[in-house]
């Protein structure tokens, strides 16, 4: 199972012995696995297949996701799916990165189209903190990292 991978294969139990995430342990792993697992399979999972039946529209210069994303949507964001490796002072939770991926795991398996929709703005929110001054990072962090983006 996943929590065994990342503990046995990837090491990640050695994380919190770093320091480096001071909010990180086995049971905070352990309720961000399941609460991901439960998600995916009661929010992301129903909507795979009709998802891919009404496809997503474009018309009148505008795209209108599949029937049941943008609720889902709203439920990940609120769930803090979008803010697990985001810096506490940008409004995440400073977990490690191979946490997230875990996680991300199981939505991708649920729902690889909704999977995809939230990468692009991971991606920004990464490199906002490594390389943004911080102008740009008091602009566009909080709402990347609540999600309303």
């Amino acid at each position: 199972d996943i929590a065994f991978a990342l503990d046995a294969v990837a090491g990640i139990g050695q994380v919190a012995a770093t320091g480096a995430f001071p909010d990180y342990d086995a049971d905070v792993a352990s309720a961000v696995l399941d609460a991901a697992g439960q998600f995916s399979e009661e929010v992301l999972a129903p909507l795979n297949r009709p998802g891919d039946q009404a496809g997503a529209k474009y018309a009148n210069g505008a795209v209108t996701a599949a029937p049941g994303f943008a609720d889902a949507y709203q439920q990940f964001a609120a769930g803090g799916w979008t803010s697990l490796t985001a810096s506490v002072e940008a409004g995440g939770q400073a977990l490690p990165k191979a946490l997230e991926l875990a996680a991300y795991e199981t939505v991708h398996a649920a729902n690889m189209a909704f999977g995809l929709c939230p990468m692009l703005s991971l991606a920004s929110i990464e490199a906002l903190e490594q390389v943004g001054n911080e102008h740009q990072k008091a602009t566009y962090l909080p709402k990347l990292v609540s999600g309303e983006w």
